[in-house]
């Protein structure tokens, strides 16, 4: 007997990304697999006696979203802390932070998130007496929109023991003041982790970015709320059209729970979550990371990659550069592993057969960790690996060519681009420097020289929708007249999306496609997205219906 769809997608802008068949009007499913696209009539054939019927009513219909670098656990407890977006002035932060204490009495750490870099004033940063004149008697810290600096007031150092200071490793600082005393300021996650243990969660959500390491003497009340807090977060990207899920901190902890729901049948979108390897682990540990490649190895939950830092982020001067920054001259920082360190790392994982994400934003660190795959390749032959470097904010020219060369993607995040709709133009751009904003965030440059480029939200360092991404990909404008114009087109900012993120991946041969076969990831949007103007996508276009392995996971009222 012929099969017949028990669901049925019709009147549809299908953009199936398949170039052998790229449009259509109707899509069928059977079980977790597309069936077949076409027409609407020949999919209406296929019906069968109970089939679910969805009329798109002309708007776009193309392969689910896959979110190739987010942080599923941080962006999952971020939906109950206090969002800074916007906030400026010390009367602004006051008043908000005021009124999320009053929401939360009973909340022993009150958290915030995406404050930016000058929330008090351009020229003046935020110290703990900012945050006390908000609030003195309880414990309270903000991040800036990167996660890689946070701001705490004089109560949350004091709970943390790090008023008085403390060496937290290389790459991380507990800022002093003038006083002697820790200023507030906290960069990176050895410095506001003591601080992050104090809320409800324990700061267990930033153990996959901080340590790798699992948390210990995890009660089954915490693993509970851990569960409802991550099932929350995951619900909440299906409602974006998200079906699949590349994650960037990682621990066993949070595989074990990931499986927990999908053993369950509670799992909303695929995840893959990584082995972060640290600069104070062994290079034995990697041995780890293989492990976990077999323990977790379904379609739906994988534990099969790396995750290195290179270094910090641009906006706190821990970027690691060639030649330092536009408004810092001579001042490089310092990369988070020696290149003797990360070539061993880099050889060993690819020798395992392990495939290498490497966060990488200033120019040294770029090369470095270039470096470090070419030493791979040289020890260990061509392999099929799909070493990536993430976020690449500012490169030199001269190694634009070795992302093809090498066979390195370029994992990109336009959202983040100074001076789009998230992040403000300064100071990112004195910290680059004029002469080097022609290879700042340059995606449509990488793109042409033939590197695989893959876009993602890094949410919460930004938000998940993919369709402000998307619109910052289309839309940007060059900061002065000549310099390069960085747009990709809606199609392949679509692609960046999904097929591209499905081939990073390796799952290219059954998803990131409509196509007969594959499995059942599908995003109905709201609107036709061609249709709308590229200044209004992220205000006009949202996910209708999200489906994920043939199954409904969200459904717009």
């Amino acid at each position: 007997m012929p099969q017949t769809a028990d669901l049925i997608i019709k009147n549809a802008s299908v953009l199936t990304m398949d170039d052998a068949a790229p449009r259509a009007e109707a899509v069928a499913v059977s079980g977790n697999r597309i069936l077949a696209i076409g027409t609407n009539d020949e999919i209406a054939a296929l019906a069968g006696p109970d089939a679910r019927v969805i009329d798109a009513r002309g708007a776009t219909v193309l392969p689910g979203f896959n979110e190739a670098h987010m942080h599923i656990f941080p962006g999952s407890v971020s939906l109950r802390q206090l969002n800074l977006h916007g906030v400026q002035g010390i009367e602004e932060l006051k008043a908000a932070i005021r009124a999320y204490a009053a929401a939360n009495p009973d909340e022993p750490l009150l958290m915030g998130f995406s404050a930016d870099y000058s929330i008090i004033g351009l020229n003046e940063p935020c110290t703990r007496h900012h945050l006390d004149a908000a609030i003195a008697d309880r414990p309270f810290m903000m991040f800036a929109p990167d996660h890689h600096t946070a701001w705490a007031n004089t109560i949350a150092l004091e709970k943390a023991g790090l008023l008085h200071g403390k060496d937290v490793g290389i790459g991380n600082e507990v800022v002093m003041g003038d006083d002697g005393l820790a200023s507030g300021e906290l960069r990176e996650g050895n410095a506001f982790g003591p601080v992050s243990a104090l809320a409800s969660t324990g700061g267990r959500e930033e153990l996959g970015m901080v340590t790798g390491m699992d948390p210990e003497d995890v009660t089954p009340e915490q693993y509970a709320l851990d569960r409802a807090v991550l099932k929350q977060g995951l619900e909440y990207c299906a409602s974006w059209g998200v079906t699949s899920i590349q994650n960037f901190d990682g621990n066993h902890y949070q595989l074990r729970l990931m499986r927990d729901l999908e053993q369950a049948g509670e799992l909303p979108c695929r995840i893959r979550i990584p082995f972060h390897m640290k600069n104070f682990m062994d290079l034995a540990e990697l041995d780890k990371a293989a492990a976990w490649k077999k323990e977790f190895s379904t379609d739906m939950v994988r534990g099969d990659f790396v995750k290195v830092f290179m270094d910090g982020v641009l906006d706190s001067y821990t970027a690691f550069m060639l030649e330092g920054y536009g408004d810092r001259p001579g001042y490089t920082y310092e990369p988070l592993f020696t290149t003797e360190a990360f070539n061993a790392i880099a050889t060993k994982a690819d020798a395992l057969g392990l495939q290498i994400a490497v966060h990488a934003i200033g120019s040294a660190a770029i090369r470095q960790t270039l470096d470090g795959y070419e030493a791979a390749l040289k020890a260990n032959g061509k392999q099929d690996l799909r070493h990536r470097i993430e976020h690449i904010e500012v490169i030199d020219p001269t190694d634009i060519p070795r992302f093809k060369d090498l066979g390195v993607v370029a994992s990109m995040q336009p959202v983040h681009v100074p001076g789009g709709t998230c992040f403000p133009l300064e100071p990112t751009d004195a910290r680059i420097g004029e002469d080097r904003w022609d290879y700042a965030y340059a995606w449509r440059t990488m793109k042409e020289a033939g590197a695989p480029v893959v876009f993602a939200s890094d949410w919460p360092v930004s938000p998940v929708s993919p369709f402000q991404c998307i619109q910052d990909a289309v839309t940007r404008k060059p900061w002065k007249e000549g310099l390069a114009d960085q747009r990709f087109t809606l199609q392949e900012s679509l692609e960046a999306y999904t097929a591209i993120g499905a081939w990073v991946e390796f799952m290219e041969d059954r998803k990131g496609k409509l196509k007969p076969g594959f499995l059942a990831d599908i995003a109905v949007l709201s609107h036709d997205i061609e249709s709308v103007a590229p200044d209004q996508i992220m205000d006009t276009v949202r996910a209708a219906v999200t489906i994920c392995d043939g199954r409904i996971t969200y459904e717009a009222a």
